[in-house]
């Protein structure tokens, strides 16, 4: 299995991170590697951030705190 993110800015489009991703083999990992970065992710530009694994979407979040 391979867990992936990927990066938008507000409008939806997609943009390169500021903090490159390694490649993760279970979501656990994914999901504290973008818990660890998140802030340099958002001050890199990127507002959303999408887990897919294997290609399939898994669920998407706004790197905004004050998003609810």
């Amino acid at each position: 299995m391979a867990w992936t993110w990927r990066f938008e800015k507000a409008d939806g489009t997609e943009t390169e991170p500021a903090v490159q991703p390694e490649d993760f083999t279970t979501q656990g990992d994914a999901e504290s590697w973008i818990g660890e970065v998140w802030k340099d992710l958002l001050e890199g530009g990127a507002d959303r951030v999408t887990l897919f694994e294997d290609g399939s979407e898994i669920y998407a979040m706004s790197l905004h705190a004050d998003a609810g």
